[in-house]
């Protein structure tokens, strides 16, 4: 059992890169769309730095994250006694239903890389700035679910949620406001 919290420790460390990759890089995305706005040379110098910088990110941070993440999760879910416990709760298959959304995010990430290190630029900086914010209310989610493990507890977790999700919206609408002023 000792080598459970060792399991713990490197899943939580990873998941938690897993998420500033994937924070970085549609952060990157957004300044990436911007630069295709800018005259030459200036357009040139900072699509080709954003674009070293988006793959580094993305391939030597935020794929090994994700893949070690889900590694150290299986290895306690499918081989420990408490991770078959969890199996059978529903919070759990909750969380799993959180962490498959997470993938989908993290897959749709992977093709706007690629459109942009094409330079194929088919989204908005401001879509770009609302995409970010998918991995924040699934990071959200899924703490709420880890931590209260109650199906109602849960359920405020969810309406807190769908008010954060509004508050990032207002906010913004606010900020955007603000560019367009300057």
């Amino acid at each position: 059992m000792e080598y459970y919290n060792y399991l713990k420790s490197l899943h939580i460390i990873f998941v938690l890169t897993w998420f500033v990759g994937l924070f970085n890089i549609v952060r990157l995305f957004v300044y990436q769309i911007e630069a295709n706005g800018k005259p030459s040379p200036e357009k040139e110098i900072l699509q080709a730095q954003f674009k070293i910088m988006s793959y580094r990110l993305w391939y030597i941070i935020t794929w090994p994250s994700a893949i070690l993440a889900s590694i150290f999760a299986f290895w306690m879910l499918f081989f420990t006694d408490l991770g078959n416990a969890w199996l059978k709760m529903p919070w759990m298959h909750i969380k799993l239903g959180f962490v498959f959304l997470l993938y989908l995010y993290h897959l749709r990430c992977h093709q706007i890389f690629r459109q942009l290190q094409n330079d194929e630029v088919k989204y908005s900086s401001n879509y770009m700035r609302l995409w970010n914010e998918g991995a924040t209310i699934i990071l959200f989610a899924i703490v709420f679910l880890v931590v209260l493990k109650s199906a109602f507890n849960w359920i405020f977790g969810v309406v807190g949620i769908i008010l954060f999700s509004v508050l990032l919206m207002l906010g913004f609408k606010f900020y955007k406001r603000i560019r367009e002023k300057k």
